[in-house]
């Protein structure tokens, strides 16, 4: 089974850092963020694996492919000029038409879900494309998406609604996607896959665009988009039933202490002392430093304002 890790974009709202690395590269409890989407995948079955590449193109390469898991084949669409989500997946079309389905994730993320079963489901109902979402308190920052009474996406956050919607979630960028839906790809370049792809085709009148709508409890989303959230996710990590990062981390030299997470090869100076803090990996944290909330790294330390989010996830 193939695969796609949308992984591409800026990074942006994780500056200053994504200037040091491409976020699917930074790392999350001593892991870079794509070990976690490869791990996933491996654990339902994906065998071979596109990431779509464009800021800081080698780090992201050289992370995949350091830990990749045994028995999956990774492999690169580098995006000279960015493509927008839609445009990637374009891209990949041909390499994700060879298994149908496929899967797409997105790359920025702390997921933990079954996607077997959601691909089950998927091939049971007959659909094109199955997204999964979740019931989440946190609709509001992140938007929804509706579905009707068949499961059927009918509103894509605010704009895009054509009536009917009986329930709803947040979309957390997890898909489902046969080989016929790859046919009414937009022919051009660039564009986004909600509204520039899937909108238009239920807009045509297609029927085949399900969602399935998963509660709380059986579907663990942690974001990782922002400064605050992705040090929410290296001091407050959700439990996931597919990796032990804390085990595999320390074997490779990561230490974790109250409210810290030390990577391998880094050095706290004396009298230094960071509080709720990651040091990432072979940094040297000056002598008598004293901070809190933030990262070191690139030789200085870096405040996670709890700046929220800036735009919709669906």
């Amino acid at each position: 089974m193939r695969a796609m890790i949308v992984a591409a974009g800026l990074g942006t709202r994780m500056r200053p850092l994504t200037e040091l690395r491409p976020k699917p590269a930074c790392p999350v409890r001593g892991l870079p963020l794509i070990a976690f989407q490869l791990e996933l995948l491996a654990h339902h079955g994906v065998t071979e694996v596109v990431i779509n590449s464009h800021h800081l193109p080698h780090a992201l390469t050289a992370a995949a492919q350091r830990h990749c898991p045994a028995g999956m084949r990774v492999e690169f669409s580098h995006e000279r000029e960015l493509l927008n989500t839609g445009g990637g997946i374009r891209r990949a079309a041909s390499f994700l038409r060879e298994s149908d389905p496929c899967l797409i994730l997105g790359g920025d993320m702390l997921l933990d879900a079954d996607l077997t079963a959601l691909r089950r489901r998927h091939a049971e109902r007959g659909d094109a494309v199955t997204l999964l979402l979740r019931r989440d308190p946190r609709e509001v920052d992140f938007g929804t998406i509706g579905v009707d009474a068949d499961g059927r996406v009918r509103r894509i956050g605010s704009r895009f609604d054509l009536g009917g919607v009986r329930d709803a979630g947040v979309y957390v960028w997890a898909n489902v996607v046969s080989a016929r839906a790859f046919d009414t790809l937009p022919d051009r370049e660039v564009f986004g896959h909600l509204d520039g792809w899937l909108a238009p085709r239920l807009r045509a009148g297609f029927r085949d665009i399900g969602a399935e709508v998963t509660e709380i409890t059986d579907c663990t989303w942690e974001p990782v988009g922002t400064m605050a959230e992705y040090l929410q996710a290296n001091l407050a990590p959700p439990r996931l039933s597919y990796i032990d990062v804390d085990t595999r981390a320390r074997s490779a030299g990561t230490r974790f202490e109250r409210e810290l997470v030390i990577g391998a090869g880094a050095t706290l100076g004396a009298g230094a002392s960071l509080r709720r803090a990651v040091v990432w990996e072979d940094e040297r944290v000056p002598e008598g430093l004293l901070a809190s909330d933030g990262v070191f790294a690139g030789g200085t330390f870096h405040p996670c304002p709890d700046t929220g989010r800036t735009s919709e996830n669906a």
